[in-house]
């Protein structure tokens, strides 16, 4: 379960291809995209938008995004 946690967030901030990068909840978009993971959606978006609420600051210092 641990793994499982914000899911999307960390494969959209890590893995080359996967995420659409440089924009705000980038895990949560990549949940709401889709794709052969979208079953999993209902697990992962609720903790994908805690983890991107945490790296919101993150993001920001690195935007500004459209």
């Amino acid at each position: 379960m641990l793994l499982l946690s914000g899911c999307g967030s960390i494969i959209s901030r890590t893995l080359p291809g996967q995420g659409h990068g440089n924009q705000y909840y980038p895990g949560v978009q990549w949940d709401v995209r889709d794709g052969p993971w979208r079953v999993l959606t209902i697990l992962d978006l609720p903790l994908s938008l805690v983890m991107d609420t945490l790296l919101l600051p993150v993001d920001a210092h690195h935007g500004p995004y459209e």
